[in-house]
């Protein structure tokens, strides 16, 4: 009679001879592989703290003058977000300013990135410098070098100076952005066309404009946050005029009002359905 004997199977056999891993160790290798993302975690809750808060605080019910503690919950401030007075005309204002600025700096930016990345000129490298310049000037320095160029040519401070001032410090920002978007394009891709029988105009058209257009929208948006909550340059070229921002300082004296925090959520809510827009749009040109 012969006996059979059960042999462990060879995954078995290798498993009873590994050796077994401490617990510290396995969780120090845990933390390395998970401590990129739970940093980038805390930052991104250290950058949204304060937007929750406007956004909580939206919601207030404020006792007395100040929004600065938590009273209780209400719909009031959203269902009449104009009844702080003059604060909807600032908004309007730094709507009107903010898009206008956005337009001309997009314009001059684009064009001036188009040259800086597409030519070959004497002083490139000088003007690609004189670009960072505006960027790294104190808006301080600018708002008051601005403000002395405008009284000793007589011109009147208010709205255009304001407009004017917003288009200077914009169009660096705008180029950065664009520049930054032609410096990474295949130059092929318009080759190819120009192969195909396209003309210049052709291939800037349905070539060069798309591929450069995220660029020049993420430029844009950049141009229309910094104009719309600018308030340094603003109060010095201002005048009598009160842009939202100077509403908000001003009203920070006597007590903001909720309804300033309900401006602030919407145009954080805009801004969020901007981004989406855009990597919507940019994923249906993928499909």
């Amino acid at each position: 009679m012969t006996t059979v004997v059960d042999r462990p199977s060879a995954a078995a056999a290798s498993a009873q001879r590994r050796p077994s891993v401490p617990v510290f160790t396995r969780l120090v290798g845990a933390v390395r592989r998970h401590a990129i993302a739970a940093v980038a975690v805390l930052v991104l809750a250290y950058l949204f703290l304060p937007v929750v808060v406007v956004v909580i605080f939206s919601f207030n019910n404020p006792a007395g003058r100040f929004n600065f503690a938590w009273q209780g919950f209400t719909l009031d401030a959203w269902l009449h977000p104009c009844a702080a007075a003059g604060m909807c005309d600032s908004v309007l204002l730094s709507l009107q300013i903010g898009l206008l600025a956005t337009l001309f700096a997009t314009v001059l930016g684009t064009l001036l990135a188009f040259g800086l990345v597409r030519h070959q000129f004497r002083g490139r490298a000088t003007t690609s410098l004189l670009v960072f310049l505006p960027m790294a000037t104190p808006e301080v320095v600018m708002g008051a070098s601005l403000l002395t160029l405008f009284v000793n040519l007589g011109v009147q401070t208010g709205f255009g100076t304001i407009l004017i001032a917003h288009i200077l410090f914009n169009v660096s920002f705008v180029v950065v952005t664009v520049k930054a978007r032609l410096a990474g394009l295949d130059s092929r891709l318009e080759e190819a066309a120009m192969d195909l029988y396209a003309n210049e105009w052709q291939t800037f058209r349905r070539i060069t404009l798309p591929l450069a257009a995220p660029g020049i929208f993420a430029g844009a948006l950049l141009a229309f946050a910094l104009s719309f909550d600018d308030f340094i340059i603003t109060n010095f070229n201002s005048g009598n005029t009160i842009t939202f921002p100077m509403f908000v300082w001003g009203a920070a004296q006597r007590g903001v009002p909720p309804q300033v925090n309900v401006i602030g959520t919407a145009m954080f809510v805009l801004a969020l359905l901007a981004v989406a827009a855009g990597e919507l749009v940019k994923r249906l040109r993928r499909v």
